[in-house]
């Protein structure tokens, strides 16, 4: 449903909310050029969230952590070594960056990845646990580590 334009404290909100997944299935990081959508839930079961995982197809060292609401509504998203990001103020953020829903832009947006919520983005199974801490995400999905080495 593209063109959805939530009201900033309704993002703000969802982005707040404490999720947790919705069944112990075990994922896996995606393989080169691949992607894992893993559904997650508010605690009290009202709405629905995703975890979306990407994975470069040739530079290994791209990757896209992205936390959606309402099926479509980019929440936040995080790249990680791909191209600088134009905002629509035309400045450019090298990356890796960060993406927050700003209402009227949903996620043309991006700022630098900020240190106190991100400790090694070259480590990407840290950065994932700390992607889940800054997306409120308390009961996580099960994720195959050995994946990430």
């Amino acid at each position: 449903m593209p063109g959805i334009d939530l009201p900033q404290t309704v993002a703000d909100s969802l982005l707040a909310a404490e999720k947790r997944k919705v069944n112990d299935h075990e994922w896996r990081f995606p393989y080169t050029g691949g992607k894992t959508i893993i559904p997650l839930e508010s605690i009290d079961g009202r709405e629905n969230f995703s975890l979306d995982l990407y994975r470069g197809r040739i530079n290994l060292a791209k990757n896209t952590l992205q936390n959606r609401a309402r099926r479509s509504v980019i929440l936040a998203r995080l790249d990680i070594g791909g191209p600088p990001h134009r905002n629509p103020d035309d400045v450019d953020v090298a990356a890796p960056h960060l993406h927050l829903y700003v209402e009227g832009y949903a996620d043309k947006w991006a700022v630098p990845v900020p240190p106190e919520h991100f400790s090694d983005v070259s480590d990407i199974w840290q950065t994932l646990q700390d992607f889940l801490k800054f997306t409120n995400v308390t009961d996580p999905p099960r994720i195959r580590r050995e994946l990430f080495k």
